[in-house]
Parts: C-alpha cells; sequence; structure tokens
C-alpha cells in the first residue's frame, strides 16, 4: 500500500475479485458472498477483543476496528470484508453528543427538535483518520481477490435518531417534523449530507473497493413520503463517489420503496428477505445487480434447510438475470447475522453458497 497518513491511497488492482465482478455486471469465478453484520456478536474471538471497551470507541481504534473487520474473512471465507462502523460515527466525529447503549442502540443527548437545534447540529470536517488508519490495516491483510467494502448510514436514518432522541418503534416525532415542518426537515438532511459524504471520503480516501448506503429505517416510509423527503439526498451521497467504487443501496424492509430506491443511482441493490430476488429485480426502474437475500433466522435451522433456501434464492437470481431484469447478484442475508448465530453455521453457509448446487438450472 502507498499513501501519506492524510492523503489518497493509490487504490489496490484487485485480480478478478467475485464481488466487484458482480458488482460491474461481469462474470464473477464463484458467487460472492458477504454478510452483512458478519463482524460482531456471533463471533467469540470479538467478543473476546471488544470486552470492557465501548462500542464507539472500539470505531475509532485503528487496530482493534482493522481486527474485528478481518475475523469473520478469516473465519468464514466470504468474499469481501465490511467495515466494522455504526451509522452514527460520523455524528461522534463531529462532536454530536451521541452514545451506544447496550440492549437500545444509539442515544442522543440532545434531540433535533427545531430549527435552532438543526442549526447547531456540527458538521465533519475532514478525514476521520482513525477509521482511514484502520482501513489501510485492513487492506494490507486482504488478498487480491477479497474486496473492503465501506459503510455509511442513510440520511434519514441518522434523521431519525437525532429526532427521535434515539431508536423509535413508530418514528412519530420524525413524521411529525417531515410534515408539520417540512423547511425543518429538508435544512436537516442537508446539514446531515455533507457530514455523511465527508465520511465516506474518508473512505474511499483510504481505499475501500467499494461501499454501501444503509436505510435502517426507510422502510417505516410510504414511497411518497420517501421520494420527496429522503430520495434527493440519498441521490446525492451515492452521487458523491459514481465512477470510483460500486456502490450498494440497501433498506430494511423497503419492498415497496425499491423501485424509488433504485433511482439513487447505485449499481447494486440491497434486497431485504421478504421480498423474492426476481420479484424485487422487476420493481427496479432500470436491471441492476441484486445482493440477498436469505432470512437471517435460517442459519439456525440446520444444513439442509439452508442448502433448499440458497438453491431457491440462486434460482430467483438467475431467472432475473435471464429476463433482463438484473445484471448480476451477490448473496447476503435479507439483513444482518443475527447475535446469537453459530458461528460454524455461518461459515457452512458460506460454503454451500459457494458450491456449483445441482439442479440450481432445473430452478431457475
Amino acid at each position: 500500500m502507498t499513501g501519506t497518513a492524510h492523503g489518497r491511497t493509490q487504490r489496490r488492482q484487485l485480480a478478478h475479485a467475485p464481488l466487484i465482478d458482480a458488482a460491474l455486471g461481469r462474470t464473477p469465478t464463484r458467487t460472492p458472498v458477504w454478510f452483512m453484520r458478519q463482524a460482531g456478536r456471533s463471533l467469540p474471538e470479538y467478543r473476546k477483543v471488544r470486552e470492557g471497551i465501548a462500542m464507539l470507541d472500539s470505531c475509532f481504534m485503528p487496530e482493534l476496528l482493522a481486527e474485528i473487520t478481518l475475523q469473520p474473512v478469516r473465519r468464514h471465507d466470504v468474499d469481501a470484508a465490511i467495515l466494522f462502523s455504526d451509522i452514527v460515527v460520523p455524528l461522534k466525529a463531529a462532536g454530536v453528543d451521541v452514545e451506544i447503549v447496550p440492549g437500545k442502540g444509539p442515544v442522543v443527548g440532545a434531540p433535533v427538535r427545531s430549527r435552532q437545534d438543526v442549526d447547531k447540529l456540527p458538521l465533519l470536517e475532514g478525514d476521520v483518520q482513525e477509521v482511514a488508519d484502520g482501513i489501510r490495516i485492513i487492506l494490507d491483510e486482504l488478498s487480491d481477490t477479497q474486496a473492503l467494502i465501506g459503510f455509511v448510514g442513510a440520511p434519514f436514518t441518522l434523521a431519525s435518531y437525532l429526532v427521535e432522541g434515539g431508536p423509535s418503534k413508530n418514528h412519530e416525532r420524525t413524521k411529525a417534523m417531515m410534515h408539520a415542518d417540512p423547511e425543518t426537515w429538508h435544512t436537516l438532511m442537508r446539514r446531515l449530507v455533507p457530514t455523511i459524504k465527508a465520511f465516506l471520503r474518508t473512505q474511499v480516501e483510504a481505499g475501500i473497493d467499494a461501499m454501501q448506503l444503509f436505510d435502517s429505517w426507510a422502510g417505516f416510509l410510504t414511497e411518497r413520503d420517501y421520494r420527496e423527503y429522503v430520495l434527493p439526498y440519498s441521490t446525492e451521497i451515492l452521487e458523491s463517489v459514481a465512477g470510483e467504487i460500486p456502490r450498494i443501496h440497501f433498506g430494511v424492509a423497503t419492498g415497496e420503496l425499491l423501485g424509488a430506491m433504485s433511482e439513487a443511482g447505485s449499481e447494486v441493490m440491497g434486497v431485504d428477505w421478504r421480498v423474492p430476488l426476481d420479484v424485487a429485480a422487476a420493481r427496479f426502474t432500470t436491471p441492476r445487480v441484486l445482493q440477498g437475500n436469505l432470512d437471517p433466522a435460517m442459519l439456525f435451522a440446520g444444513e439442509d434447510v439452508v442448502r433448499r433456501e440458497v438453491t431457491r434464492i440462486k434460482g430467483e437470481a438467475a431467472r432475473a438475470i435471464d429476463a433482463g431484469l438484473a445484471t448480476g447478484h451477490i448473496f447476503n442475508l435479507g439483513h444482518g447475522v443475527l447475535p446469537t448465530t453459530d458461528a460454524d453455521a455461518v461459515t457452512e453457509a458460506v460454503r454451500i453458497i459457494h458450491e456449483e448446487l445441482e439442479g440450481l438450472e432445473e430452478e431457475a
């Protein structure tokens, strides 16, 4: 690797990395697979290295975040590492009073409820050097067929945490601001976008190979509200790295939003486990690479069930590609690895996904 601590890292030359080939619509050497939350509580080695260290603190410790990012790559033979981070890391780096409370999630010390609160919200300026340093450590270990995926939270989800003050079951304050005070809402979104773009830029300059924009809470919105209050801002973030690295866009419970989300411009559209991949692809405005979408709970059901579900999902993706509705497929879960998942079950699922499954053509 080359590059100074504060300068651009020379981008790696990946040799037929399956994930990158698939993301760009090329034929990969094997079905690429990575799992959201593949690094984390399901791994005993993660629990050991995180012992006594707060979640957000670990995201700002270069050696530790690199070690956590790499653990599932070593254990599971996945085709990509996903940067260990949290959607609120750029807020924390900017100076927002936010902490991750065990068992609850991100909690904001001073919720954003008025235009004055929005105007006082700090902006992230410059690099997050600890994250950039961690990325360079990760890249030194990955092979030239293993991609590193960067990660940022989408502006709607960050805005919801800020407005609600933490996780919310109904997002009532967020929706109320959208509809009762749209000017303040749009001002909040315009203020968040530069911080998210700055954090993404840190990752790109440090050398990530792809990125995912993750929208935890967009599935609580109607398509009409998503288009008016969210889509322009997610589009701006994705456009900020257009032509530099492949872009993945994923939201939870967003089946009804897939058409609108596909307009944001990413090469890859993540699909949660609720919608079959061929059905999802038909909702895109133009053909995209599919990512997904095994139900995380299936990892508890045993090898036979996982094999059956993998065959089904690969078949759905193949049908979408054959019909011209999709341009490729990256295997993933339809959300993140659940904390109590047996790590060996994840390893076995990856092995099954990488197999050339008999009967797949008949399923397709």
